[in-house]
């Protein structure tokens, strides 16, 4: 499988141990709080293997982008976090960041 469709995996199980960390309550709620870790472990292992093929830099930060803006965008929708000009533009500027790395 590509590297780069393993970071795009490893991001999005990423958004989803995040948002498992506010569902967990604090590791307190045993279901969220196994599909957390279940999650968190999934998306480290394929990082490392996408990291077998890629630089370590780009494939983290990379990793780590798709997490913040999809845990950001997820957090809005599921969580009715607010959406201002700032939040939007800070978004924005991870991507720009994500892609000028993937480009590099």
């Amino acid at each position: 499988m590509s590297p780069w469709i393993l970071v795009i995996l490893a991001g999005l199980l990423e958004t989803g141990w995040a948002l498992g960390l506010k569902y967990s309550e604090g590791f307190t709620r045993p279901i969220p709080s196994a599909l957390t870790v279940i999650g968190a472990l999934a998306s480290f292992w394929l990082l490392s293997r996408a990291m077998q093929d890629l630089p370590v830099g780009t494939a983290y930060a990379v990793w780590v982008g798709i997490g913040t803006v999809g845990t950001a965008i997820a957090a809005v929708i599921l969580m009715n976090e607010p959406v201002n000009p700032l939040r939007v533009f800070g978004i924005l500027a991870i991507l720009g960041g994500v892609a000028a790395l993937k480009f590099a």
